[in-house]
């Protein structure tokens, strides 16, 4: 087979623009020709190249700078070796082993300037994590200076709703919503505190800290919330401890009401 005809096919071969006749005969010539097999390989080879630089989208003057290089070595090429061969157009032109080399390096060169661009966009996403984890802190040391508030059941209520304003609640958040639950000499900041870790209850030791709160509450408002949330979450475990709050003389009628209610919903 003519090898500028077979350059043609090959390029059509690859793109799968050949009709059935044309594809056998190019696959007949490729078996039984070691020289257009290899022929077939390299110009593969360089269009993978071409494809894989084209999929990470250079910008347009990195695309403009690829097209002058090509043709600059394309025309130095001709001089070097005296030879018309270069009027031919299209893709027929990355059959010269010259050109396979050339686009190859240029193509690699792109994928260099991608790549650093890229690394470069990934250290100024890594800066800006960075100032975010940062601001993520601060807000998390002024909540909990709000939390620890003594002075002021405002400002403890504002850092029990900004914990409650988070995806997610660590240890020492957690423990302090607790201390704040069980512990604060104000109904609203306790109230508040509770509903801050009901957010949070998909997280075992926040369960088990809903639970065991349970027996030490003395404030009846508290009490009758932390029932309504341990009920909705479905928490079986806290049946027994429902039966005690009704057979408690030291607690009022609603919060034994509330327990009686939770039983029989749990049960």
């Amino acid at each position: 087979m003519e090898k500028e005809k077979l350059e043609s096919l090959l390029i059509d071969y690859i793109d799968g623009n050949l009709n059935e006749a044309e594809r056998a005969a190019v696959e007949k010539e490729l078996s039984q020709n070691e020289g257009s097999a290899k022929l077939y390989h390299q110009l593969k080879e360089v269009m993978n190249l071409m494809d894989t630089a084209r999929e990470m989208e250079p910008g347009v003057s990195v695309k403009r700078n690829f097209e002058r290089a090509l043709r600059e070595e394309i025309t130095l090429s001709d001089k070097d070796s005296n030879s018309g061969s270069s009027s031919k157009e299209g893709k027929q032109v990355f059959m010269q082993p010259w050109v396979l080399r050339a686009a190859a390096g240029i193509i690699l060169v792109i994928v260099g300037i991608v790549i650093g661009d890229q690394l470069n966009k990934s250290h100024q996403h890594e800066k800006e994590m960075a100032e975010l984890k940062r601001q993520v802190e601060e807000n998390k040391h002024l909540m909990m200076s709000m939390l620890g508030d003594a002075q002021s059941a405002s400002q403890r209520v504002m850092g029990a709703n900004a914990a409650y304003e988070l995806k997610q609640a660590d240890d020492e958040i957690v423990n302090a919503l607790t201390k704040a639950m069980d512990e604060d000499p104000n109904t609203n900041v306790r109230l508040t505190a509770l509903e801050a870790l009901g957010k949070f209850y998909k997280q075992g030791h926040v369960r088990s800290k809903l639970i065991k709160s349970l027996s030490s509450q003395k404030d009846p408002v508290v009490q009758i919330a932390l029932i309504r949330l341990l009920v909705q979450m479905k928490e079986k475990d806290v049946v027994n401890q429902l039966e005690k709050i009704t057979r408690d003389d030291s607690v009022i009628k609603a919060v034994k009401d509330e327990a009686h209610s939770g039983i029989l919903k749990l049960s």
